[in-house]
């Protein structure tokens, strides 16, 4: 079947697009930074002033970016037509067949089992309401390492299949090694059941898809066979905490002018997030494996932002990557917390800074190399304000402490008189605000006057108020997100690494300990900042203040915003509403727990009713995890007498008595688990350890 887009068509097309895109940067970020060269002294002539003018130069040509993206993506959206919107290669009247099988693919790694399944149940639910149900199978891949979760696993998988009927349609694998973690967890996927699959659609384990919208993006796939990757735009949703709220909200009314905007431009060399896409898996197991960087980490190594990597080896095998921007029934979990979301960004650092040393890579695509350096950037950007804000206050206080410099330029004949031009400084900082602003103005005016849905945020003037305190919020968290994203950039340079730890899912306050530990050391670097700008140039400190103040002010801002009891009363004050909150999706209502059910009203235990306690003593639970593990390896005669010995430990000392790494080496060998089992039930009363009694 022909491409719905001849490529040849839409890279033409791309081509012009991109071209716009730079000049439209281009000039903005030549005319501030003029501006700003004049604002200074002695105009931008000695070496302090044009170090701060490149550095101001760089960071509005940042910003630049996102705003004209918005701005296209806002002429888009207000057309309601874009002639490469890849939605348009379906017909809404007939329905393009579905001919080869999809996976749809649930990496988890120590999540808690009955939220992992309940999703797993809501999308198997609204994919049989499309009556295609049939042409989909479920993966669970877990990379788990506790032992209690490992089990409630088994458990959870059990019972959704009990409850849906899904045995050979709803599949579980606990992978032994994790090695190059979810990038690696897909990639033994491909290589055990990848051939029997033309598709595989990629969940996180706090995403969804509907049915329907699935469904929509398979036919895409089928009518468009040069597509290696299509990806939606999932919007936040889903949690409680006046952070989240705030995301959320802005995710739903900023992000798909921003979407649409990414769109304009990229066409078929779009991004991939790793999760809520389609996947063409013949060509990714073919083209898409992942190098290991050489060197150590964090540079080196195992690529940890893998998406990024995996779509521009897509585009380089001559696959084509597409953003399918309009399309709704997609969405994510956004971070609970500031901490929660510093801490992620310290992980995607990382992996974006690795992506500079495939920038000369071969056979990668202009447009991918611009997306690894706009990756970075997402994160030198911040150093780059730090620097210039520190530079800025270096030049403030030499005015103040040295006095002006009358002979600027080597060899000059004339002294000259530095003059601050008040007045332009005035006219650079009102722009620079309008271009960060007006994009959200636009979103307003799209959904208000455009779309005519502002009753989904709770009315126009909810709406607006909500604008106007997300943008409160969001200047008063950018310096403290700035201090940290530069402190990530810093140490990563240095070599420091990460471990991989599962981020958190659940709304919880921040307290005060945690707050001032993580926040502390830039608490009192302000304070060290700001008093010595208010001692030595006072008129500067106050024009820092709006950086000062917030980083000053960084813990207690972490703990209100992380706060329950704040967005659930922003929510009832009619603040930060989005349309899920108003119509719920029936995907995302509460669908329960599944191992609950499993367990068919079985006794409890101690540590739960699914865990390492019950896969030693519940004969159900125990004959389950066995039937996973019916392969019996042979292993060296000191290594069976190490985990006899661990029986033996395990039998006299209970559960308690176990580190989470003995219990999962228990776990791991089905013949110390089935003699353990037994010798529990037939020891007398040394059982009452394990919850049994006589």
């Amino acid at each position: 079947m022909a491409d719905f887009f001849p490529q040849k068509t839409w890279e033409a097309a791309a081509r012009r697009r991109r071209l716009l895109l730079f000049v439209l940067i281009a000039a903005t970020t030549a005319i501030a930074s003029g501006f700003m060269a004049d604002i200074l002294p002695y105009k931008g002539r000695t070496g302090l002033e044009m170090t701060l003018v490149i550095f101001f130069a760089l960071l509005f040509s940042w910003i630049s970016i996102g705003f004209w993206t918005a701005a296209l993506g806002f002429v888009i959206l207000w057309r309601r037509f874009d002639r490469f919107a890849i939605t348009r290669s379906l017909d809404d009247r007939g329905h393009h067949p579905v001919e080869g099988r999809v996976a749809i693919l649930v990496p988890v790694y120590n999540e808690r089992p009955e939220r992992i399944f309940a999703g797993i149940k809501a999308a198997c639910q609204s994919l049989a309401a499309t009556g295609q149900a049939d042409t989909f199978d479920f993966f669970v891949l877990s990379d788990s390492t506790d032992p209690d979760i490992w089990v409630g696993e088994e458990v959870a998988w059990a019972g959704l299949c009990h409850e849906l009927g899904g045995f050979g349609r709803i599949h579980y694998r606990h992978r032994r090694p994790n090695i190059k973690r979810k990038s690696g967890n897909i990639a033994d996927f491909c290589r055990r059941w990848g051939r029997n699959y033309r598709y595989m659609v990629v969940f996180d384990a706090d995403s969804m898809m509907t049915g329907g919208t699935i469904l929509r993006m398979v036919r895409m796939m089928e009518r468009n066979p040069r597509i290696g990757i299509l990806q939606t735009v999932p919007l936040a949703v889903g949690k409680e905490s006046l952070l989240a709220r705030i995301q959320q909200f802005a995710s739903h009314v900023y992000g798909p002018m921003f979407a649409a905007g990414l769109h304009y431009w990229q066409i078929g060399d779009a991004q991939y997030w790793g999760h809520n896409a389609v996947i063409r898996i013949a060509p990714f197991m073919e083209h898409c494996g992942l190098p290991r960087l050489s060197g150590r980490p964090p540079l080196g190594g195992d690529i940890l932002s893998h998406d990024f990597v995996e779509a521009a080896l897509m585009r380089a095998a001559g696959f084509e990557v597409w953003l399918a921007y309009d399309l709704t029934g997609s969405w994510e979990e956004p971070p609970p917390t500031l901490i929660d979301e510093l801490v992620r960004d310290r992980r995607w650092c990382q992996g974006n800074l690795q992506h500079m040393r495939l920038l000369l890579g071969k056979r990668i695509f202009a447009t991918h190399r611009v997306l690894f350096l706009n990756g970075a950037m997402s994160y030198i950007s911040a150093l780059l304000w730090f620097l210039f804000l520190n530079i800025s206050s270096i030049k403030a206080l030499s005015q103040a402490i040295i006095g002006p410099d009358y002979f600027p330029v080597q060899g000059g004949l004339f002294p000259e008189w530095p003059i601050w031009n008040l007045w332009w400084a005035l006219i650079l900082l009102t722009s620079t605000f309008i271009i960060l602003m007006l994009p959200k103005l636009l979103s307003a005016i799209l959904i208000i006057f455009r779309e005519r849905r502002s009753g989904d945020f709770g009315g126009p003037a909810r709406l607006l108020l909500s604008i106007g305190a997300e943008v409160l919020a969001s200047m008063l968290l950018a310096p403290s997100r700035m201090l940290s994203h530069s402190k990530f950039v810093f140490v990563t340079l240095l070599g420091q690494t990460i471990s991989w730890t599962p981020p958190p899912r659940e709304d919880q306050d921040t307290p005060w300990s945690v707050a001032l530990r993580f926040h502390g050391w830039g608490m009192m670097l302000a304070l060290l900042w700001g008093a010595v700008l208010f001692l030595v140039n006072r008129p500067f400190f106050w024009w820092m203040t709006p950086v000062l103040g917030p980083l000053i002010l960084a813990a207690p801002l972490s703990i209100w915003t992380s706060k329950v009891s704040l967005g659930r009363l922003a929510r009832r004050a009619g603040l930060f509403l989005i349309p899920e909150e108003l119509s719920p999706p029936v995907e995302l209502a509460p669908a329960g727990d599944p191992s609950r059910e499993a367990r068919g009203g079985r006794a409890t235990w101690p540590t739960g009713e699914a865990g390492f306690v019950p896969a030693v003593v519940d004969p159900y639970v125990n004959a389950l995890h066995l039937a996973f593990r019916r392969r019996r390896r042979k292993v060296a005669g000191a290594i069976a007498h190490s985990r006899r010995q661990l029986v033996a430990k395990a039998l006299a000392g209970g559960p308690e008595g176990l580190t989470s790494r003995e219990k999962h080496v228990l776990l791991s060998d089905p013949e110390s688990l089935a003699l353990l089992h037994s010798l529990v039930w037939e020891q007398e009363g040394g059982g009452q350890q394990w919850g049994l009694h006589s």
